[in-house]
C-alpha cells in the first residue's frame, strides 16, 4: 500500500469500525489483520480486506470499501463470521451485488472499465482471489489445472455474461458466472467447482481475450 492508502486507510478506521459492529462483526475483539483488494476497474476507492484467524473453522473476513475522492461512503460486505456465511454465501447474496453497484455509481463517469475487469473486481471483493494467467505464464506441474480463460458474451437482452475460473480458490478452484446490464449493472452471479482436467500448457501464440469497455452513463 502507499503512504496516502495508509492514511486513507487509517482515517476511515472508526467508519468501518462502526459499519462492521453494524453488520455483526465485533471489530473491537481480537486480532484484525487487512490487506490491500487491487481493483484497477474502481480506481476511485480503497479495498481492505479483514481478517480475524481464530483457527481451523472460525475464520472472520469482510471487504471494507473506502472513497478516495470523499464522494460516497465506507461499505462493508461481509464474507464470514467465524467459518459462516451471515446470509447466503456472499458471492451470491443479493446485499453483495447491492453493495457493488453503489460502489460503481460512485465512481466518476470518465472512468474506462471492461467487463472482465468488472467480473473481477466484483469476485476480490467478495473474498475470491481470482486471476487470469497470461499466455506465457507457467503453470503448476504438481497437479491438475482448471480452465484459465475468461469467457464474454452477450446476452439476448443486451446485457454481457462473464465466466471466468478462480484459480486461487481452496481447497479447488472456482468457477464464476455474472450477468450485466447493457450499462454495467451487475444483476445477477454464481459460483460453483470449476471442472478439473490435466494440464495442458498454453501456447505462446494463443490469442489474448478480446473485451469491451463498459458503457459510460447511468449506472445505478
Amino acid at each position: 500500500m502507499t503512504v496516502k492508502d495508509r492514511l486513507l486507510a487509517a482515517d476511515a478506521e472508526s467508519s468501518i469500525a462502526e459499519h462492521a459492529g453494524t453488520s455483526g462483526f465485533a471489530f473491537e475483539q481480537g486480532k484484525w489483520n487487512y490487506q490491500q483488494v487491487v481493483c484497477p476497474a474502481l480506481p476511485n476507492h480503497l479495498f481492505l480486506q479483514y481478517t480475524r484467524n481464530n483457527g481451523v473453522g472460525d475464520v472472520t473476513m469482510f471487504t471494507a470499501s473506502i472513497p478516495r475522492g470523499g464522494e460516497g461512503r465506507v461499505r462493508i460486505i461481509p464474507i464470514l463470521r467465524r467459518g459462516y456465511s451471515l446470509f447466503s454465501p456472499a458471492p451470491i447474496n443479493a446485499l453483495t451485488i447491492s453493495a457493488f453497484n453503489h460502489i460503481r455509481a460512485e465512481e466518476p463517469d470518465g472512468t474506462s472499465s471492461n467487463w472482465v475487469g468488472n467480473g473481477l473486481c466484483y469476485a476480490a471483493l467478495a473474498g475470491a482471489h481470482p486471476r487470469i494467467p497470461k499466455p506465457d505464464e507457467e503453470l503448476d506441474t504438481d497437479g491438475p489445472a482448471p480452465a484459465l480463460t475468461a469467457v464474454m458474451e452477450v446476452e439476448p437482452q443486451g446485457g454481457e455474461l462473464i465466466q471466468f475460473a478462480d484459480i486461487g480458490a481452496k481447497p479447488r478452484p472456482m468457477e464464476w458466472t455474472m450477468t450485466f446490464t447493457q450499462k454495467g449493472k451487475l444483476v445477477s452471479a454464481r459460483h460453483f467447482p470449476a471442472p478439473m482436467f490435466a494440464e495442458k500448457r498454453v501456447p505462446q501464440n494463443a490469442p489474448e481475450l478480446k473485451t469491451r469497455p463498459v458503457p459510460q452513463g447511468d449506472r445505478n
